[in-house]
């Protein structure tokens, strides 16, 4: 009864088309599950790529020797139970498994951290069941050859049924699954996929008994995959979801609800409880509008709108000037609604910035550019051409303003890199230390508008605002001349914020490795 399914080749071609289907998807949900961790980069985008190329090609390896000692299709679809229920169980177990290698190479490593955390992370939770899945296509070329006069045939209809079926694999998760369900539904639902192929083959012939331990096993795993989110250890979310773009995570502390698109990262934009300023970078940038010529257009062009802090704040303590957002993500400006009070009158435009920029003719007073988070800066938003696209639509007066928010130092980091890229086309800059790993440049094709911020300072109402006015004029300098600058055709942004990432992780690590030196593991345990 079992060779009854495969008697129609339809089903082993189906089983083609799904696997491909599945190591797409999976690749893709890879890269959301680690990107909260480690970031949404090139560089963990080459690891995740390179790993599962690895585990595919040895288990096309494995599977054709398998296939050729041992032609029973039943080992194949054992595997794809045994790939389904390892897939499933990523959801559940992925988060301590990546946070458990992240800690210890933490301890371990003075360099690239991120990249071996990646690394072993993708390692430990995808190499296998890709193997199991790099099995297929050897098999079934074995099952689906008759005789050698037509085998190349059957070779092509195979690869163009797992061509199609990756294909379908690659849009269904960007599109559909992850946005709607989010990454853990959607590991569950390829899983699933698997399962229901590799049941259907035994089930037509009397499954084993044992076998129907796999759909009770997978049903637990989906009940513990969704009931605990990326943020696991956090309290007091009132949000948490994913967007085509990012993962997604909303706050609320006892002074501010805080966004995330990042869950070990920091915050991307806050709301204070109470009114005045933030204590953060965006007070610092409240000083671009401040130093903005008289008879410069009292528009603000924030790119990098996220959920409005700094629009906020502008039109709280500068009410005339007319505010435009840019921000590719619209779920970040629909929950910056929900929760973060943007009004309603301020337009935030869901496109690229740079894109954008392109399409849109005004000049403005002031443009903020505010997207760079973590190591994933945007490369079309860090080059010299990015750069003079924002001159062109600055006025005469008009001042650039762009938060830096990781700390580095000298002519080989990235904040160096970025000065140097926007001095190239900017005359004049200064630059300001704003509390954390933040610093803040203020940049104007005017020579002289340094000198007016002292003037600015008194002109303004707010007495905080003017205070924290003057400690900037007081404090700001000119960056340091070096650095490479920056161009679309060679940007090496994630290399240089890996760096600065790891610089600053292994400051926070060498705390716990005294503690481990001189307590021991019980000692490391009690201090976290």
């Amino acid at each position: 009864m079992r060779k009854n399914i495969l008697q129609s080749d339809a089903f082993l071609y189906a089983t083609e088309f799904f696997a491909g289907m599945s190591v797409m998807a999976v690749e893709l949900g890879a890269s959301r599950l680690l990107a909260p961790y480690f970031s949404s980069s090139q560089i963990v985008w080459t690891i995740i790529i390179g790993t599962i190329m690895i585990a595919t090609a040895l288990g096309n390896l494995w599977g054709g020797r398998q296939a050729d000692r041992d032609p029973d299709p039943a080992r194949l679809y054992r595997r794809l139970i045994v790939a389904a229920l390892w897939i499933a169980a990523v959801p559940f177990l992925g988060k301590y498994v990546i946070l458990t290698i992240g800690g210890a190479l933490a301890l371990a490593l003075d360099a690239n951290l991120l990249a071996w955390a990646a690394f072993f992370s993708c390692l430990a939770l995808f190499a296998f069941p890709l193997f199991l899945l790099g099995t297929v296509t050897p098999c079934l070329v074995k099952y689906c050859t008759a005789n050698l006069s037509h085998n190349a045939c059957v070779v092509g209809r195979l690869g163009a049924f797992q061509t199609v079926g990756s294909i379908l694999g690659t849009f269904l998760p960007t599109f559909v699954t992850i946005p709607v369900w989010g990454t853990a539904v959607s590991f569950l639902v390829f899983a699933g996929v698997l399962l229901a192929l590799g049941l259907a083959y035994f089930l037509r012939g009397g499954a084993p008994r044992r076998l129907l331990l796999a759909p009770l096993a997978f049903l637990a795993l989906c009940v513990a995959g969704t009931q605990s989110g990326v943020a696991f250890w956090a309290k007091g979310l009132l949000y948490e979801g994913e967007s085509v773009y990012n993962y997604l995570q909303v706050r609320e502390t006892e002074r501010a609800t805080i966004f995330s698109t990042n869950a070990l990262f920091g915050v991307q934009s806050v709301l204070p409880k109470k009114d005045g300023l933030t204590g953060l970078y965006y007070d610092y940038a409240l000083a671009a509008p401040a130093l903005a010529a008289d008879d410069a257009p009292p528009e603000i062009l924030v790119l990098g709108m996220g959920t409005g802090t700094f629009a906020r704040q502008c039109r709280r303590y500068f009410p005339n000037h007319r505010l435009t957002g840019v921000e590719i993500d619209e779920k970040i400006t629909a929950l910056a609604h929900r929760y973060f009070d943007l009004a309603g009158d301020i337009p935030v435009a869901a496109e690229d910035g740079r894109a954008w920029l392109r399409a849109d003719r005004r000049r403005y007073g002031v443009i903020f550019v505010d997207a760079y988070q973590d190591i994933t800066i945007p490369l079309q938003m860090s080059s010299v051409e990015f750069f003079r696209l924002v001159r062109d639509h600055l006025a005469p007066d008009g001042v650039l303003v762009v938060n830096f928010n990781m700390r580095t130092e000298g002519e080989a980091g990235i904040n160096a890199c970025l000065a140097a890229t926007i001095g190239a086309v900017f005359p004049a800059m200064r630059i300001v230390d704003a509390g954390g790993t933040n610093r803040v440049l203020f940049a104007a094709m005017d020579e002289e508008f340094p000198a007016r911020l002292t003037g600015k300072a008194g002109a303004v109402a707010d007495p905080a605002l003017a205070q924290r006015l003057r400690e900037i004029a007081r404090d700001w300098e000119t960056p340091p001349p070096g650095g490479q600058v920056l161009t679309d055709d060679r940007a090496p942004v994630e290399l240089l914020g890996m760096r600065a990432l790891d610089a600053t992780i292994r400051k926070e690590a060498d705390y716990y490795r005294k503690i481990l030196r001189a307590e021991g593991i019980r000692g490391l345990l009690d201090a976290m």
